[in-house]
């Protein structure tokens, strides 16, 4: 499809779009098994992080779920009534919304919320009072309907591309992670040297076009903020592994950058690009046990076990995982080609 012309589009308040209202604190101890879904500080699962039965405090559906706190600025259409966390903002629509429209708005807002790290929250207040970017109409209105027949049109431009990607999955190249031969290893028998880097503070820290990525405990943008001018003190290395403590994400990180807090590197300095793509993507799973009231710290994660392929001596084999990344890529580069996407 074509890129979207948005030089038309004009900016709305969300508070103009959406009454927005605070979820409400659910501690697992008080969370009785169920089938209805409990949409917490989560990037992943529609925001399910659990499946409760309480209904005091639930929310209807054909509304939208955004975190204010943990994974800040993620959001997701629900269509089934929910009971939201403490930690969410429930929007609820004062216009006509249905599926489509809900989604063709749900990603200017997760950008509407890029801007809020983790240390900074995005409050309800906050929230209110930001714009997003929208196309209108003749009268100057948002135009719902074009936001509808374009996601309309988009699904089944995607199912189409579909077909294309589904041929990959009986492809030689995606068949090469098929080896027989895979260990368990503990992170800190393979990775000993876990860093706590220098902390800069967003105060501390000056945008630049041209400067260093700043990382923070983010799941967007390889975890970067933005890019910063590079600072008098601690520099970390490029070519390691970084993650945080709480809203833990691994991340290749290939340029020289610098942290916020609870951020760590695991030092891959000695590994290549592709071998460490393929490491970190065998650490996410990890992640996923940690979130905001349970912090990923470096004894914690020293312990965790890991699977990776290893050669016929059984030590890890780190050139298998760098043709394999190789071959992904070329292999990706090729599918994205054949897409109808302009």
């Amino acid at each position: 499809m074509n890129k979207i012309d948005i030089s038309q589009w004009k900016p709305f308040a969300i508070e103009k779009l959406f009454m927005v209202v605070k979820g409400t604190r659910l501690t697992k101890a008080n969370m009785r098994d169920g089938e209805i879904r409990f949409i917490g500080a989560s990037a992943i699962n529609n925001g399910v992080t659990a499946q409760i039965a309480n209904k005091e405090k639930l929310h209807p559906a054909n509304t939208i779920t955004i975190t204010y706190n943990g994974s800040v600025g993620e959001a997701f259409y629900q269509d089934e009534e929910f009971w939201a966390s403490d930690d969410v903002n429930v929007l609820y629509p004062k216009f006509e919304m249905n599926q489509y429209t809900a989604l063709f708005i749900i990603p200017l807002l997760k950008s509407a919320g890029k801007k809020y790290a983790f240390i900074d929250k995005w409050k309800k207040e906050t929230m209110e009072k930001d714009s997003i970017m929208l196309p209108v109409d003749k009268t100057g209105n948002p135009d719902f309907a074009y936001m509808e027949s374009y996601m309309r049109n988009l699904e089944s431009a995607v199912s189409s591309s579909l077909t294309v990607l589904r041929s990959a999955k009986n492809s030689k190249i995606c068949n090469l992670a098929n080896t027989p031969k895979w260990n368990v290893f503990t992170v800190g028998q393979i990775f000993p040297k876990i860093v706590k880097p220098q902390v800069y503070h967003t105060r501390e820290v000056k945008q630049e076009n041209n400067g260093i990525p700043y990382v923070v405990r983010s799941k967007f943008n390889n975890g970067i903020k933005y890019l910063v001018a590079k600072p008098n003190g601690t520099i970390n290395p490029a070519k390691v592994i970084s993650f945080g403590a709480e809203n833990a994400t691994f991340f290749y990180q290939e340029k020289e950058w610098i942290s916020g807090r609870d951020m760590y590197y695991i030092d891959t300095t000695q590994i290549d690009k592709y071998a460490c793509l393929f490491i970190t993507a065998c650490l996410q799973p990890i992640a996923v046990k940690y979130t905001y009231n349970f912090g990923l710290f470096p004894d914690l994660l020293r312990t965790e076990k890991i699977k990776l392929p290893v050669d016929k001596n059984g030590n890890v084999d780190y050139s298998y995982m760098s043709a394999y990344m190789k071959a992904v890529e070329t292999s990706s580069e090729t599918k994205v080609k054949q897409l109808n996407f302009a």
